[in-house]
C-alpha cells in the first residue's frame, strides 16, 4: 500500500481519476462542523456519495497532513478510517480540496464499543518503524492538531519527545498568558517530567486527537476514526485524550484492557497528557482554557 495519497492539480482532474465514466455529481450539500475547513456531501448520479473538504489554497498542508495520517492508520489494517480518494489544489477555483469515502450514519445501529476497544488496542500494537526513520518517536513530518502546528521531530525516547515536541512548543506559544509564578511551575515541571512519565514497552502509532468528535459510527455499528493528528508515541496518550472531553463508554476501555492492560500509575500521568491538548486549546481559542492549564500545573507542582 502506497503511504502517501495521490495529489491532484485540479478538482476536475481528481474527479476524472476516481469517478467512473458517465458518473457525475448530482447534488452538493453543505455539512455543518469543522473548525478549519468547509465540508460537503456529494451525491453522484450512480447513487453513491463522497465527502469533500475545501479550504484556501494556502492551507493545502492541512489536507496533505490529514491524508497522510489517514493513510498511516489504514496501513495498520487494525481499525476503520475513511478511504482517501485524493487531495490537491485548484487554481481556477482558488481552493484546496480533499476527497474521502462517505461514512453513512443514517439509520445506524448502536456503536459496537467493545469491538472498537479491541481494534484500538490492536492499532496501538501495530509496527511503527516505517513512520519514524532514525528513531522511535515522532513522525515522517510535522502536522497539525486541529489548526495548531504539531512538531514531530524524531526522538529515541518518549519522555524527551513529549517534553521537547509537545509541551515546550505549546508553552512557548502561550507565554503571554503566564505570570512569573506560572513560569516557575512550568520550568519545574519540564525539569522533572521524567519523574511522572514512563517509557512505553513499545512505540505505538497514535490517532493523536482521539476525542468523541473524531469518531463516527456507521450504519453497521462499526466505529471509524477521522481527523487524525498522527504520530508515534505512547499509547496511553491516545487513551488520555479519549477521557478529556467527555470520555467514551466504559465497555470500550474494558475491551481495550483485555488486549493491552494499562501500566500502573496511568491515572497519575493522564493529566500531563491532557495538558498538551489544553495548551493547544489555550493557544487556539483563548483564555477560557487558562484555569484548566493552571490546575494541572499546580497538581504536578505538589507531586514533584
Amino acid at each position: 500500500m502506497e503511504l502517501r495519497p495521490k495529489q491532484f492539480a485540479s478538482l476536475q482532474e481528481a474527479m476524472e481519476f476516481f469517478l467512473e465514466e458517465d458518473v457525475s455529481v448530482r447534488q452538493t450539500r453543505r455539512i455543518a462542523g469543522g473548525d478549519c475547513s468547509q465540508a460537503f456531501g456529494l451525491t453522484l448520479t450512480n447513487g453513491s456519495q463522497l465527502f469533500m473538504k475545501l479550504n484556501t489554497m494556502e492551507n493545502i498542508a492541512y489536507f496533505a497532513s490529514e491524508a497522510l495520517g489517514l493513510s498511516a492508520i489504514a496501513k495498520t489494517k487494525a481499525i476503520q478510517t475513511p478511504q482517501i480518494f485524493g487531495y490537491g489544489t485548484d487554481k481556477e477555483r482558488q481552493c484546496a480540496f480533499l476527497f474521502l469515502e462517505w461514512i453513512a450514519t443514517e439509520n445506524r445501529k448502536a456503536a459496537d464499543w467493545e469491538a472498537f476497544g479491541h481494534q484500538l488496542a490492536d492499532f496501538h500494537r501495530a509496527a511503527t518503524a516505517e513512520y519514524v526513520p532514525g528513531g522511535n518517536y515522532g513522525f515522517l513530518e510535522d502536522n497539525f492538531i486541529g489548526a495548531g502546528e504539531q512538531i514531530n521531530t524524531v526522538r529515541n525516547d518518549w519522555i524527551s519527545f513529549f517534553r521537547d515536541c509537545r509541551l515546550e512548543p505549546q508553552f512557548q506559544k502561550a507565554a503571554g498568558y503566564f505570570n512569573s509564578e506560572d513560569r516557575k511551575r512550568i520550568y519545574h515541571l519540564l525539569d522533572h517530567i521524567g519523574d511522572v512519565l514512563i517509557e512505553p514497552k513499545y512505540p505505538s502509532l497514535l490517532h493523536g486527537d482521539l476525542w468523541s468528535e473524531n469518531v463516527m459510527t456507521g450504519q453497521d455499528g462499526r466505529v471509524w476514526m477521522v481527523d487524525p493528528a498522527v504520530y508515534v508515541g505512547h499509547a496511553e496518550a491516545d487513551l488520555a485524550m479519549t477521557e478529556l472531553f467527555g470520555g467514551f463508554p466504559q465497555e470500550m476501555y474494558a475491551a481495550y484492557r483485555e488486549v493491552s492492560p494499562l501500566e500502573p500509575g496511568y491515572e497519575d500521568r493522564r493529566d500531563l497528557y491532557h495538558l498538551y491538548h489544553l495548551l493547544n486549546h489555550l493557544n487556539l481559542f483563548g483564555r477560557s482554557y487558562y484555569p484548566s492549564v493552571i490546575r494541572i500545573l499546580e497538581k504536578y507542582g505538589k507531586m514533584l
